[in-house]
Protein backbone atom coordinates (compact mmCIF):
# COMPACT_ATOMS: atom_id res chain seq x y z
CA UNK A 1 0.00 0.00 0.00
CA UNK A 2 3.03 2.27 1.08
CA UNK A 3 4.28 1.56 -2.61
CA UNK A 4 2.50 3.87 -4.95
CA UNK A 5 3.62 6.85 -2.18
CA UNK A 6 5.92 9.06 -2.76
CA UNK A 7 8.22 9.71 0.07
CA UNK A 8 8.17 13.20 2.44
CA UNK A 9 11.13 14.86 3.53
CA UNK A 10 11.70 17.46 6.20
CA UNK A 11 14.27 20.19 6.69
CA UNK A 12 14.96 20.99 10.36
CA UNK A 13 14.30 24.94 9.45
CA UNK A 14 10.83 23.53 8.33
CA UNK A 15 10.10 21.32 11.38
CA UNK A 16 10.38 24.04 13.63
CA UNK A 17 7.78 25.93 11.45
CA UNK A 18 5.39 23.39 11.62
CA UNK A 19 5.60 22.51 15.63
CA UNK A 20 5.11 26.84 16.17
CA UNK A 21 2.38 27.13 13.79
CA UNK A 22 0.58 24.23 15.77
CA UNK A 23 0.76 25.73 18.83
CA UNK A 24 1.00 22.77 20.48
CA UNK A 25 -1.63 22.26 23.20
CA UNK A 26 -0.72 19.54 24.59
CA UNK A 27 3.05 19.24 26.30
CA UNK A 28 4.58 16.56 28.19
CA UNK A 29 6.30 16.80 31.34
CA UNK A 30 9.21 14.11 32.10
CA UNK A 31 9.69 12.62 35.39
CA UNK A 32 12.61 10.62 36.38
CA UNK A 33 11.69 7.25 37.34
CA UNK A 34 15.44 5.60 37.24
CA UNK A 35 19.13 7.28 36.89
CA UNK A 36 22.56 5.99 36.92
CA UNK A 37 21.94 3.52 33.84
CA UNK A 38 24.61 3.29 31.77
CA UNK A 39 24.12 3.41 28.45
CA UNK A 40 20.74 1.53 28.98
CA UNK A 41 19.23 0.84 25.28
CA UNK A 42 16.22 -1.42 26.25
CA UNK A 43 12.73 -1.50 27.93
CA UNK A 44 10.40 -3.45 28.94
CA UNK A 45 7.38 -3.94 31.30
CA UNK A 46 6.65 -6.12 34.28
CA UNK A 47 3.80 -7.06 36.35
CA UNK A 48 3.67 -4.90 39.36
CA UNK A 49 5.28 -1.59 38.05
CA UNK A 50 8.59 -2.83 37.32
CA UNK A 51 10.53 -2.41 34.46
CA UNK A 52 13.22 -4.89 32.41
CA UNK A 53 16.41 -2.69 31.42
CA UNK A 54 19.49 -3.83 29.25
CA UNK A 55 22.21 -1.61 29.56
CA UNK A 56 24.60 -1.42 26.63
CA UNK A 57 28.12 -2.81 28.44
CA UNK A 58 26.14 -5.99 28.97
CA UNK A 59 23.82 -6.09 32.34
CA UNK A 60 20.25 -6.79 32.45
CA UNK A 61 18.58 -4.94 35.44
CA UNK A 62 15.06 -5.16 37.25
CA UNK A 63 14.06 -1.59 37.92
CA UNK A 64 11.87 -1.21 41.22
CA UNK A 65 8.24 0.66 41.07
CA UNK A 66 10.17 3.59 43.50
CA UNK A 67 12.84 3.62 40.97
CA UNK A 68 15.58 1.47 42.97
CA UNK A 69 18.36 -0.67 40.45
CA UNK A 70 18.31 -4.51 41.00
CA UNK A 71 21.54 -5.80 41.14
CA UNK A 72 22.43 -6.89 37.29
CA UNK A 73 21.05 -10.27 36.59
CA UNK A 74 22.85 -13.49 36.39
CA UNK A 75 22.54 -16.11 33.30
CA UNK A 76 23.53 -13.49 30.36
CA UNK A 77 25.38 -15.77 27.61
CA UNK A 78 28.77 -14.00 26.70
CA UNK A 79 28.98 -11.28 24.61
CA UNK A 80 31.39 -8.59 22.62
CA UNK A 81 30.56 -5.75 24.03
CA UNK A 82 32.15 -2.03 22.67
CA UNK A 83 31.56 0.22 20.31
CA UNK A 84 27.84 0.20 19.21
CA UNK A 85 27.80 -3.43 20.64
CA UNK A 86 26.90 -5.03 24.03
CA UNK A 87 22.97 -5.84 25.46
CA UNK A 88 20.50 -4.40 23.30
CA UNK A 89 16.81 -4.60 22.84
CA UNK A 90 15.03 -6.88 25.03
CA UNK A 91 11.22 -7.75 24.91
CA UNK A 92 8.53 -9.96 27.24
CA UNK A 93 6.50 -12.54 25.56
CA UNK A 94 3.03 -11.64 25.01
CA UNK A 95 2.27 -14.48 27.55
CA UNK A 96 4.89 -13.31 29.67
CA UNK A 97 2.35 -13.78 33.19
CA UNK A 98 2.04 -17.28 32.21
CA UNK A 99 5.53 -18.48 30.85
CA UNK A 100 7.70 -15.57 32.38
CA UNK A 101 9.77 -15.70 28.87
CA UNK A 102 11.45 -12.40 27.57
CA UNK A 103 13.68 -12.26 24.26
CA UNK A 104 16.61 -10.30 24.03
CA UNK A 105 19.10 -9.63 21.12
CA UNK A 106 23.25 -9.19 21.95
CA UNK A 107 26.93 -8.86 19.48
CA UNK A 108 27.57 -12.44 20.52
CA UNK A 109 31.46 -13.46 19.78
CA UNK A 110 33.09 -15.79 17.68
CA UNK A 111 33.01 -19.41 19.15
CA UNK A 112 36.83 -19.13 17.72
CA UNK A 113 38.79 -17.07 14.88
CA UNK A 114 37.42 -13.56 16.02
CA UNK A 115 34.13 -11.34 15.17
CA UNK A 116 30.73 -10.85 16.33
CA UNK A 117 27.03 -10.82 15.20
CA UNK A 118 23.44 -9.97 16.21
CA UNK A 119 22.09 -12.70 18.40
CA UNK A 120 18.58 -12.91 19.59
CA UNK A 121 18.03 -15.32 22.80
CA UNK A 122 15.33 -17.16 24.69
CA UNK A 123 14.89 -16.91 28.75
CA UNK A 124 12.94 -17.64 31.47
CA UNK A 125 12.70 -14.53 34.00
CA UNK A 126 12.84 -16.40 37.74
CA UNK A 127 9.52 -15.84 39.77
CA UNK A 128 11.54 -13.65 41.93
CA UNK A 129 13.21 -11.73 39.26
CA UNK A 130 16.22 -12.37 40.95
CA UNK A 131 17.87 -14.43 37.36
CA UNK A 132 17.34 -15.81 33.81
CA UNK A 133 17.38 -19.04 33.12
CA UNK A 134 17.22 -21.72 30.30
CA UNK A 135 18.76 -19.47 28.39
CA UNK A 136 18.88 -20.30 24.39
CA UNK A 137 20.12 -18.63 21.56
CA UNK A 138 17.25 -18.94 19.10
CA UNK A 139 19.34 -17.11 16.15
CA UNK A 140 22.67 -15.97 15.08
CA UNK A 141 23.85 -13.42 12.27
CA UNK A 142 25.45 -14.74 9.77
CA UNK A 143 28.25 -14.36 8.72
CA UNK A 144 30.67 -13.40 12.08
CA UNK A 145 32.94 -9.89 11.36
CA UNK A 146 35.06 -8.14 13.20
CA UNK A 147 33.30 -4.86 13.48
CA UNK A 148 32.12 -2.73 16.75
CA UNK A 149 29.14 -0.84 14.28
CA UNK A 150 25.71 -1.47 12.86
CA UNK A 151 24.16 -4.21 15.13
CA UNK A 152 20.59 -3.47 14.41
CA UNK A 153 18.64 -5.19 17.04
CA UNK A 154 15.32 -3.93 17.68
CA UNK A 155 12.72 -7.25 18.22
CA UNK A 156 9.04 -7.09 17.51
CA UNK A 157 6.67 -10.11 18.27
CA UNK A 158 4.57 -10.19 15.07
CA UNK A 159 0.84 -10.15 15.12
CA UNK A 160 -1.73 -11.85 12.47
CA UNK A 161 -5.48 -10.50 13.05
CA UNK A 162 -4.38 -8.56 16.02
CA UNK A 163 -2.77 -11.54 17.85
CA UNK A 164 0.36 -13.06 18.36
CA UNK A 165 1.21 -15.08 15.18
CA UNK A 166 4.05 -17.16 16.87
CA UNK A 167 7.10 -15.18 15.15
CA UNK A 168 9.65 -12.94 15.97
CA UNK A 169 11.14 -9.98 14.06
CA UNK A 170 15.05 -8.72 14.45
CA UNK A 171 16.81 -5.93 12.58
CA UNK A 172 20.00 -6.85 11.74
CA UNK A 173 22.48 -4.08 10.33
CA UNK A 174 24.75 -4.10 7.72
CA UNK A 175 28.09 -4.12 10.22
CA UNK A 176 28.52 -0.66 8.45
CA UNK A 177 31.88 -2.00 6.02
CA UNK A 178 29.78 -4.75 4.60
CA UNK A 179 26.97 -2.76 3.29
CA UNK A 180 27.18 -4.35 0.05
CA UNK A 181 26.58 -7.42 1.94
CA UNK A 182 22.58 -5.57 1.96
CA UNK A 183 21.80 -6.47 -1.22
CA UNK A 184 23.00 -10.41 -1.41
CA UNK A 185 20.64 -12.58 -0.05
CA UNK A 186 23.48 -15.59 1.25
CA UNK A 187 24.00 -13.59 4.37
CA UNK A 188 22.38 -11.77 7.01
CA UNK A 189 23.73 -8.36 6.94
CA UNK A 190 21.07 -5.05 6.27
CA UNK A 191 18.16 -7.68 6.86
CA UNK A 192 14.94 -8.02 8.41
CA UNK A 193 14.35 -11.45 9.50
CA UNK A 194 11.84 -13.28 10.67
CA UNK A 195 12.00 -16.47 13.21
CA UNK A 196 9.09 -18.82 15.11
CA UNK A 197 9.77 -18.33 18.72
CA UNK A 198 11.62 -22.04 18.77
CA UNK A 199 14.47 -20.34 16.59
CA UNK A 200 12.80 -22.42 13.18
CA UNK A 201 12.00 -20.91 9.94
CA UNK A 202 8.06 -19.69 9.55
CA UNK A 203 7.27 -21.46 6.32
CA UNK A 204 5.63 -18.51 4.39
CA UNK A 205 9.12 -16.58 4.33
CA UNK A 206 9.45 -15.33 0.80
CA UNK A 207 12.66 -16.99 0.67
CA UNK A 208 12.18 -20.43 1.99
CA UNK A 209 13.20 -22.63 -0.66
CA UNK A 210 15.11 -20.45 -2.62
CA UNK A 211 18.73 -21.50 -3.72
CA UNK A 212 21.61 -19.18 -2.37
CA UNK A 213 19.50 -17.20 -0.17
CA UNK A 214 18.98 -17.54 3.74
CA UNK A 215 15.59 -18.61 4.64
CA UNK A 216 15.16 -16.02 7.73
CA UNK A 217 14.98 -13.31 5.61
CA UNK A 218 12.20 -11.64 5.55
CA UNK A 219 13.19 -8.10 3.70
CA UNK A 220 16.65 -6.80 2.90
CA UNK A 221 18.17 -3.84 1.25
CA UNK A 222 18.83 -1.95 5.26
CA UNK A 223 21.16 -0.09 6.54
CA UNK A 224 21.66 0.34 10.65
CA UNK A 225 17.64 -0.41 11.73
CA UNK A 226 17.26 0.56 15.34
CA UNK A 227 13.87 1.24 15.85
CA UNK A 228 10.87 -1.26 14.65
CA UNK A 229 7.09 -1.23 15.96
CA UNK A 230 3.71 -2.57 15.49
CA UNK A 231 0.77 -0.06 14.33
CA UNK A 232 -2.52 -0.44 15.96
CA UNK A 233 -3.74 -2.31 12.88
CA UNK A 234 -0.97 -4.29 12.98
CA UNK A 235 1.32 -3.69 10.13
CA UNK A 236 5.11 -3.35 10.83
CA UNK A 237 7.17 -0.66 10.73
CA UNK A 238 11.12 -0.05 11.17
CA UNK A 239 13.44 2.79 11.16
CA UNK A 240 16.89 2.70 9.97
CA UNK A 241 20.41 5.11 9.87
CA UNK A 242 21.17 6.58 6.78
CA UNK A 243 24.68 7.58 6.54
CA UNK A 244 24.96 11.51 6.25
CA UNK A 245 21.54 12.38 5.85
CA UNK A 246 18.68 9.58 4.92
CA UNK A 247 17.62 8.31 8.05
CA UNK A 248 14.43 6.55 6.73
CA UNK A 249 10.98 5.19 7.76
CA UNK A 250 9.63 1.63 5.99
CA UNK A 251 7.31 -0.65 6.19
CA UNK A 252 8.99 -3.92 5.49
CA UNK A 253 7.25 -6.34 2.89
CA UNK A 254 8.15 -9.67 2.79
CA UNK A 255 10.93 -10.17 -0.21
CA UNK A 256 11.16 -6.70 -1.06
CA UNK A 257 14.28 -4.55 -1.25
CA UNK A 258 14.82 -1.33 0.58
CA UNK A 259 17.73 -0.26 -1.64
CA UNK A 260 21.08 0.21 0.66
CA UNK A 261 23.56 0.92 -0.32
CA UNK A 262 21.96 1.73 -3.99
CA UNK A 263 20.17 4.35 -3.56
CA UNK A 264 19.44 6.64 -0.50
CA UNK A 265 18.41 10.11 0.30
CA UNK A 266 21.95 10.57 2.13
CA UNK A 267 25.41 11.21 1.04
CA UNK A 268 28.97 10.05 2.46
CA UNK A 269 30.30 10.80 5.31
CA UNK A 270 32.24 14.19 4.89
CA UNK A 271 30.18 14.99 1.66
CA UNK A 272 30.33 13.22 -1.39
CA UNK A 273 27.87 10.78 -3.10
CA UNK A 274 26.86 7.41 -1.96
CA UNK A 275 27.55 5.12 -5.24
CA UNK A 276 26.46 6.46 -8.15
CA UNK A 277 24.40 9.02 -5.88
CA UNK A 278 20.37 7.95 -6.97
CA UNK A 279 17.65 7.97 -4.80
CA UNK A 280 15.29 5.34 -6.94
CA UNK A 281 16.05 2.39 -8.96
CA UNK A 282 13.44 0.00 -10.33
CA UNK A 283 12.70 -3.32 -7.91
CA UNK A 284 13.89 -0.75 -4.64
CA UNK A 285 11.19 0.08 -2.20
CA UNK A 286 11.30 3.94 -1.25
CA UNK A 287 10.71 5.09 2.44
CA UNK A 288 7.59 6.39 3.44
CA UNK A 289 9.19 8.87 4.78
CA UNK A 290 13.09 10.25 5.41
CA UNK A 291 14.68 12.93 7.23
CA UNK A 292 17.53 15.07 5.89
CA UNK A 293 19.54 15.97 7.65
CA UNK A 294 20.08 12.72 10.17
CA UNK A 295 18.30 13.09 13.15
CA UNK A 296 19.71 9.35 14.03
CA UNK A 297 16.65 7.40 15.06
CA UNK A 298 16.67 5.56 17.99
CA UNK A 299 13.14 3.58 19.50
CA UNK A 300 9.83 3.92 18.06
CA UNK A 301 6.46 3.50 19.10
CA UNK A 302 2.82 3.73 17.81
CA UNK A 303 0.56 6.27 21.39
CA UNK A 304 -2.53 4.24 21.27
CA UNK A 305 -4.17 5.53 24.92
CA UNK A 306 -5.72 8.56 24.93
CA UNK A 307 -3.50 9.57 28.30
CA UNK A 308 -2.25 12.71 26.00
CA UNK A 309 -5.48 13.49 24.34
CA UNK A 310 -7.11 12.46 21.53
CA UNK A 311 -5.16 14.09 18.67
CA UNK A 312 -1.80 12.19 19.81
CA UNK A 313 -3.67 9.05 19.57
CA UNK A 314 -1.96 7.14 16.59
CA UNK A 315 0.83 9.20 16.18
CA UNK A 316 4.31 7.56 16.03
CA UNK A 317 6.79 8.80 18.17
CA UNK A 318 10.73 7.97 17.29
CA UNK A 319 13.56 8.79 19.61
CA UNK A 320 16.48 11.23 18.05
CA UNK A 321 19.93 10.48 19.53
CA UNK A 322 21.54 13.28 17.72
CA UNK A 323 19.46 16.05 18.25
CA UNK A 324 18.23 14.81 22.15
CA UNK A 325 14.37 15.03 21.08
CA UNK A 326 11.34 12.71 20.81
CA UNK A 327 9.90 13.69 17.60
CA UNK A 328 5.70 13.00 17.78
CA UNK A 329 4.72 12.38 14.10
CA UNK A 330 0.83 12.69 13.07
CA UNK A 331 -0.02 10.31 10.21
CA UNK A 332 -2.61 10.25 7.71
CA UNK A 333 -5.13 7.01 8.10
CA UNK A 334 -5.03 4.56 8.10
CA UNK A 335 -1.56 4.07 9.52
CA UNK A 336 0.16 3.17 5.53
CA UNK A 337 -0.22 7.17 5.17
CA UNK A 338 1.87 9.78 4.84
CA UNK A 339 3.53 11.99 7.41
CA UNK A 340 2.25 15.27 7.52
CA UNK A 341 3.37 16.89 10.69
CA UNK A 342 6.30 16.04 12.99
CA UNK A 343 6.84 18.23 16.46
CA UNK A 344 9.67 17.83 18.70
CA UNK A 345 9.26 16.88 22.73
CA UNK A 346 12.06 17.12 25.06
CA UNK A 347 14.25 19.30 23.67
CA UNK A 348 17.22 20.78 25.52
CA UNK A 349 17.47 18.55 27.56
CA UNK A 350 21.01 17.21 26.09
CA UNK A 351 20.47 14.04 26.66
CA UNK A 352 20.05 11.39 23.29
CA UNK A 353 17.03 9.49 23.40
CA UNK A 354 17.73 5.82 23.00
CA UNK A 355 14.14 4.07 23.40
CA UNK A 356 10.35 5.25 23.47
CA UNK A 357 7.66 3.23 24.61
CA UNK A 358 4.10 2.69 25.89
CA UNK A 359 3.62 1.41 29.02
CA UNK A 360 0.56 -0.96 30.65
CA UNK A 361 -0.45 2.64 31.72
CA UNK A 362 -0.90 4.59 28.69
CA UNK A 363 2.26 6.79 29.73
CA UNK A 364 5.12 7.36 27.37
CA UNK A 365 8.73 6.16 28.95
CA UNK A 366 12.18 7.06 27.31
CA UNK A 367 15.34 6.12 28.13
CA UNK A 368 18.41 8.34 27.63
CA UNK A 369 21.60 6.82 26.29
CA UNK A 370 24.48 7.55 28.60
CA UNK A 371 26.93 6.87 31.21
CA UNK A 372 24.47 8.25 33.55
CA UNK A 373 21.31 7.15 31.63
CA UNK A 374 17.43 7.76 32.90
CA UNK A 375 14.45 6.46 32.68
CA UNK A 376 11.89 9.03 32.00
CA UNK A 377 7.88 8.72 32.64
CA UNK A 378 6.41 11.43 30.00
CA UNK A 379 3.49 12.94 32.23
CA UNK A 380 0.61 15.08 30.15
CA UNK A 381 2.38 18.59 30.82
Amino acid sequence: MHLSLMPVVLCATFLVALSSAEGQAQTVRPEAVATGLQNPWGLAFLPQGRFLVTERPGRLRVVEPDGRLGPPLPGLPAMDAGGQGGLLDVITDAGFSANRRIYFCFSEPAASGGGNSTALARATLAADNSRIEDVQVLFSQQPKFSSSAHFGCRIVEAHKDGKPDGTLFLTLGDRYSRMQDAQKLDNHHGKVVRINKDGSVPKDNPFVGRAGALPEIWSYGHRNMQGATLAPDGSYWTHEHGPQGGDEINLPQPGRNYGWPVITYGENYGGGKMGEGITAKAGMEQPLHYWVPSIAPSGMVFLTSDKYGKAWQGNLFVGSLKFGYLNRIELTTPFQGKVVREHKLLEGGGERIRDVRQGPDGLLYVLTDSPRGRLLRLQPG
